[in-house]
């Protein structure tokens, strides 16, 4: 059977004048039938299956809208492009109220014709082509990007090509590249790896030529936002990656303009190392040393050393001598109900010059869809992990506080994050004493020894500005999609931690990081 381009239904009352375009559609390879009413027209959407309707406002009996409203009911998803000689503006509108896929006025030409057939009808098959050559391209370009050294501009220049392509193919299933952006994704993490392994100690102990990190994020971004007579927000979204703010972006473009730059986390790239350094601007050596009443516990978790996020903020005010005449407002959003009371208040708010928002959902859908076989079926891939925040984002809090405060013209907004995550693919041995600290991408403890291709020893924690919690401590990170797994009932937990969200380690994910300013429209 004789395959074709698609199906076509074309209704008017006047079809014997349109033989030319239609001989000219079906030399193209589509199948054209024809009606001159519409209520033909509606019986053989009934009876037969089509990919397009073509169909004549003025006609008489039915008309082209009392006929488009009852094929939308007959068949909703079925594309219907209204020919018309009327071009009122009102007709127009109430054309596309009622769901038309375009509009084209009369008289038509075969290459209108032609070009929204190709439109509706191998739209998506000619945007995959493309789609592939452009990748094949793009590809070859990043490679060869590989082959020189590069600085940290052009690390944060090649991750945000290669995101922008992962959310590009998850348009383009069908093409079947996933894997292959994947394997590649991976070479740039094995090499950023290596780069990171040289240059960071450089970038703790100076601040020019370097990217900004976590310790500069109040003082370039913040505080000189300060002066302006706006209230400011800062949201610091917790484990959010780079694709993640671009889903919630998407949402955001039409209500705000934006300003984006991005910087580098510091290491161990987890919230009470690179959080804290956010708010202090301190790295954690020197937090732990300037105020040891603020840095407490020996766990590396959120109880023992985020609880004093807005102190270690307004210290840092003060240490830079700043004349603020206020008490900057600190909110963290741990669930749901919080966020919703949040959400209900967020405008009164903008009294302060400055109200700091921590939002936890991120990093607690990492965390959840590691010990949540239903949330890892719903989020198998990065393409999933991805639609589930944006289906998170768009019924959330957080969206309606952006939405609320886009009404206003006083505010600026500042997002960013303190960490991302990566997908964990490669387990690897280590070997420490039982005091060790349990996370999976870094450790810290004694006697810790772990694969050198695998991980970065950092065998004085001093010269890292780490805390050094004993003589004979040490840290190790891991690398690219590693995460640690002790030599005890190894392919236990090799299979438990397999293909989880995590951080704390060395990545693109979880190291290259936006900052994006925010006013409203």
């Amino acid at each position: 059977m004789e395959t074709t381009k698609g199906t076509i239904l074309w209704v008017d009352d006047e079809i014997d004048l349109l033989r030319a375009h239609i001989v000219l559609l079906r030399e193209k390879g589509y199948a054209v039938s024809t009606a001159t009413n519409g209520e033909d027209a509606i019986e053989m959407v009934k009876e037969n299956t089509f990919d397009l309707v073509l169909i004549d406002e003025m006609m008489p009996g039915k008309g082209g809208l009392e006929t488009l409203a009852v094929i939308k009911e007959l068949a909703p998803g079925l594309p219907v492009v209204m020919i018309t000689k009327n071009e009122a503006e009102s007709l127009m509108e109430e054309a596309i109220g009622s769901k038309i896929s375009d509009y084209l006025t009369k008289p038509v030409n075969p290459s209108q014709i032609l070009l929204v057939c190709k439109k509706f009808l191998e739209g998506k098959k000619l945007q995959s082509e493309q789609v592939s050559r452009d990748y094949t391209l793009e590809f070859s370009a990043i490679s060869r990007m590989l082959l020189n050294p590069l600085d940290y501009t052009e690390w944060i220049d090649l991750y945000l090509k290669l995101v922008a392509w992962e959310m590009e193919l998850d348009r383009h299933p069908e093409l079947g590249l996933q894997r292959m952006l994947a394997d590649q994704r991976r070479e740039c993490n094995a090499e950023f790896s290596k780069y990171v392994e040289r240059n960071y100690r450089q970038w703790i102990e100076r601040t020019d030529n370097r990217p900004a990190l976590s310790t500069d994020i109040m003082e370039r971004f913040v505080i000189p936002r300060l002066d302006e007579k706006r209230s400011v927000f800062l949201f610091v979204v917790d484990c959010m990656r780079m694709d993640q703010w671009l889903v919630m972006e998407s949402y955001l473009r039409d209500l705000y303009t934006m300003q984006k730059e991005y910087y580098f986390s510091i290491l161990p790239t987890a919230t009470p190392y690179s959080r804290n350094a956010i708010f202090s601007g301190l790295f954690p050596l020197e937090l732990e040393k300037r105020y040891p009443d603020l840095w407490q516990g020996e766990d590396d978790d959120e109880s023992s050393h985020n609880k004093y996020e807005k102190e270690l903020m307004v210290r840092l005010f003060e240490r830079k001598r700043l004349p603020l005449k206020f008490d900057p407002k600190y909110v963290k959003i741990l669930d749901t109900e919080y966020g919703r009371q949040v959400l209900s208040n967020i405008t009164s708010y903008t009294q302060n010059r400055l109200t700091a928002v921590v939002v936890n959902f991120v990093d607690m859908l990492a965390h959840g869809r590691s010990d949540d076989p239903i949330l890892k079926e719903i989020a198998p891939d990065e393409s999933a992990y991805r639609s589930l925040t944006d289906s998170w984002f768009r019924h959330s809090s957080l969206y309606g506080m952006f939405q609320a405060l886009a009404q206003r013209r006083d505010v600026t907004i500042i997002v960013t994050t303190d960490h991302g995550s990566v997908r964990c693919m490669r387990g690897s041995k280590v070997i420490g004493d039982k005091e060790a600290s349990t996370n999976l991408r870094y450790k810290f403890g004694r006697n810790l020894k772990s694969d050198d291709k695998q991980s970065v020893f950092l065998k004085n924690p001093k010269d890292f500005k780490l805390p050094q919690r004993g003589v004979t401590t040490n840290y190790i990170v891991a690398k690219e999609d590693y995460y640690f797994v002790y030599p005890t009932d190894y392919h236990k937990y090799l299979n438990q931690y397999r293909d989880s969200f995590q951080h704390g380690g060395i990545s693109l994910e979880e190291m290259v990081l936006p900052v994006v300013v925010m006013e409203p429209k």
